[in-house]
């Protein structure tokens, strides 16, 4: 190995500075929103516009669409997964938590739709997608679950991956009818969840 290859790894295996994870941030919530009102194939000059940087600037930090796609997916993902633990710490109750938590899962749902054929492409790039969700989801929603049943606000027994995927199939029907709300429908699935007072 030569200098160059040792420069090379230690640049690698140092952690960006804020101000660098701040642009990464800022793309990946511009071509969140592009995405969702354009589809995933919208121009990289309009995820560019709205995040306020040059093209260049995207294809520095994503060299590919794909690594745009899982970098926004990964993303959105892991903003999900922190939101549980810091609603149950936020003086909710934890039933109320679990169903603020489901309302923020909604939302990743339903604007995922983009986002569904090409995560079931034939693209390889997207196959750790799936088990990156259920590995950072399935925990925190067992947690949600867990607190509820520990307070007493809901039956004990349930099964995470079960709401989870109950949730998804609700969220399936949403598109564009404009008298279908999954929103709602879910909000009643987690009100049913609780015991009678």
């Amino acid at each position: 190995m030569n200098d160059n290859d040792q420069d090379a790894g230690r640049a690698a295996a140092r952690p960006k500075r804020a101000d660098a994870r701040r642009n990464e941030k800022a793309l990946l919530e511009a071509a969140a929103a592009v995405f969702v009102s354009s589809g995933v194939e919208a121009p990289i000059r309009d995820i560019a516009a709205k995040a306020g940087v040059g093209t260049a600037t995207i294809y520095r930090h994503f060299p590919t669409r794909a690594d745009l796609i899982v970098a926004v997916y990964r993303h959105q993902v892991e903003a999900l997964a922190e939101a549980g633990p810091a609603l149950l710490a936020s003086g909710e109750t934890p039933h109320a938590a679990l169903g603020r938590w489901a309302d923020l899962f909604v939302d990743f749902l339903v604007t995922k739709h983009g986002l569904a054929a090409v995560l079931q492409s034939d693209d390889s790039c997207f196959d750790p997608l799936h088990s990156y969700f259920l590995d950072r989801l399935l925990p925190v929603c067992t947690q949600l679950l867990d607190a509820a049943v520990a307070a007493g606000e809901i039956h004990p027994g349930q099964d995470a991956y079960e709401l989870m995927r109950g949730v998804g199939s609700l969220c399936a029907g949403a598109g564009s009818n404009l008298r279908y709300d999954a929103r709602h429908l879910v909000g009643l699935l987690i009100a049913g969840l609780g015991r009678a007072r």
